[in-house]
């Protein structure tokens, strides 16, 4: 059975959490129409001495209920500032969720982007 990318769709932009301790959603996706493929990267690098963050990533495995699936902490200046979300391979119903929470520090503004590769069978 082959599969090819039927669609690709793109996510950019930037999030600023809005209070200490709030888990913000940088992506929050529903069902798509097929299975796919998704990888990312966040952009730490307004992080400064005494800052704090944690992003956590969330999969339905089930197709309903979303689970925490990882989850990194960062604290003060990022020496390496872009995080890499690994690319998972999902099933259409997977709702895949990348949040970030800031713990401590000056409320940052972080840069994101995720790509989305929609599958076919063909």
């Amino acid at each position: 059975m082959p599969v090819r990318i039927k669609e690709k769709v793109r996510y950019q932009g930037s999030v600023t959490p809005s209070a200490l301790n709030t888990e913000t959603d940088i992506i929050n996706l529903s069902d798509a129409t097929d299975d796919y493929i998704i990888e990312g990267a966040i952009d730490l690098s307004q992080m400064a001495s005494g800052d704090s963050v944690t992003i956590r990533v969330y999969i339905a495995v089930d197709g309903e209920n979303q689970q925490l699936a990882d989850e990194l902490t960062f604290s003060d200046a990022q020496s390496i500032p872009v995080v890499r979300v690994v690319a998972h391979t999902l099933p259409y119903n997977a709702k895949f969720r990348v949040t970030i929470t800031q713990t401590a520090g000056t409320l940052r503004s972080f840069p994101y982007y995720f790509i989305q590769q929609i599958m076919e069978v063909i």
